[in-house]
């Protein structure tokens, strides 16, 4: 187990959230907590002929509240409006006052699985009916996945570290431990990171229906993600972004700072086994909690709650079960597991974030948040997932995995700041 006595401590001083269940953390944990479902019938396509008609969409969403001018609005794709907004609230909800902090240590780590995906299917659309001198010479700045990170950054004069992180479901998670690694060599003292993603266009849903990932339950789509149940059938695609505001510990305490939790440890760790599917019991993943805990030095009976990736899909939530149960043994049935994704969909690269702030929220308010949907018990995944309602408990300490499709694995603990 490492020696974490003589590091710097990093603490979670505030959160935003762009969500299907809606916008900024108080209405979104309320929403949550509550049980209630933001998957719908698709809104923003002609979903006609799809295999898949249904996501969980971020509604009543105005971009302009993030944007100095409508101008900057319509050179921004949906994805970085998405991040942008969310880290402007993470920075309300923090108190932190940029013109009292030394700029040249306050830096950004925002991802995105994806990316501009929409202005992609728009541009080559012009491309190909009008030709490519019609195409819009902000067709690259829109679609490239840093412009959430970069432009949130150029609108507050952060000139810390700045990185994008793109690893598939897994980058909202590896982009919150990247910037906790840059925090602990002391590189900076303040850091905003996340995800956000907004494919639910129709290259989105088209392409993972092609890979049969996505539920097909278009009759029932507050139903249809159904982690850890015995009659699950893929993912359903969410929208929305996520990110949280870390800070070394002793610069959060001299501007008297609301502390949520600390961060304590995160692990990164490949399969190198498929392109889109786990490792045989979960190995890869099962490598990563270990490492986190070990890295946050605590020992696997520490942990009281465990925010699954759990996808919905069929083989993905039996290992990462069998991760669980290897890493964590007998207490593996002690402590209490459960997916949001039910509630959200599945918000790739924004997925770790906005399940961080999850696992950030259970750890202040002793609240675990539900896996609707759980109806039918499947045997291959016999864990306590807190099923269909909210669970009060002792949250001391707390797991958050995320895995993404090339075999990305990444795990974050925290723990009660003390």
């Amino acid at each position: 187990m490492a020696d974490t006595s003589q590091r710097r401590r990093i603490v979670v001083t505030g959160i935003g959230v762009v969500s299907p269940l809606g916008q900024g953390i108080d209405s979104f944990w309320q929403n949550i907590t509550a049980g209630q479902c933001g998957i719908d019938q698709i809104s923003a396509f002609d979903t006609e002929g799809y295999a898949c008609t249904i996501a969980g969409e971020v509604q009543d969403f105005d971009a302009a509240e993030a944007f100095p001018s409508p101008k900057e609005v319509r050179r921004t794709d949906r994805f970085a409006q998405f991040g942008i907004h969310a880290a402007w609230q993470a920075l309300g909800d923090s108190g932190l006052d940029l013109d009292q902090t030394n700029r040249d240590r306050v830096g950004s780590f925002i991802g995105s699985g994806i990316g501009g995906l929409a202005t992609m299917e728009g541009q080559h659309s012009t491309l190909l009916n009008r030709g490519p001198g019609r195409m819009s010479p902000f067709f690259i700045p829109m679609m490239i996945l840093n412009m959430g990170s970069g432009m949130f950054s150029l609108y507050n004069g952060l000139r810390g570290p700045n990185v994008a992180t793109c690893s598939a479901c897994a980058t909202a998670s590896h982009a919150i431990g990247e910037a906790w690694r840059t925090l602990v060599m002391g590189d900076a003292d303040v850091m905003f990171a996340g995800g956000t993603e907004a494919a639910v266009t129709p290259t989105g849903i088209g392409g993972f229906a092609a890979m049969k990932a996505l539920s097909t339950r278009n009759d029932d789509p507050s139903t249809a993600s159904r982690p850890f149940d015995a009659e699950r059938d893929g993912f359903v695609m969410g929208e929305g972004a996520g990110v949280i505001v870390l800070e070394e510990l002793e610069h959060a305490k001299a501007r008297g700072a609301r502390i949520y939790c600390e961060l304590a440890g995160y692990g990164n760790t490949a399969d190198a086994h498929h392109m889109t599917a786990p490792a045989p019991e979960g190995e890869g993943g099962a490598r990563a909690m270990r490492m986190a805990l070990n890295s946050g030095g605590l020992n696997p009976d520490d942990i009281s709650y465990i925010n699954a990736h759990g996808t919905s899909t069929p083989q993905g939530d039996v290992c990462e079960t069998q991760a669980i149960k290897n890493v964590f043994g007998d207490h593996a049935r002690s402590l209490v597991v459960s997916s949001t994704k039910g509630a959200t969909g599945h918000m790739l690269g924004a997925a770790g974030a906005v399940e961080m702030a999850v696992c950030c929220k259970a750890l202040e308010t002793n609240l675990v948040p539900p896996t609707i949907n759980y109806q039918n018990p499947d045997p291959n995944c016999d864990l306590d997932y807190a099923p269909n309602a909210a669970r009060e408990l002792e949250v001391n300490a707390i797991a958050n995995n995320s895995f993404g499709f090339g075999g990305h694995n990444a795990c974050l603990v925290a723990k009660k700041f003390k």
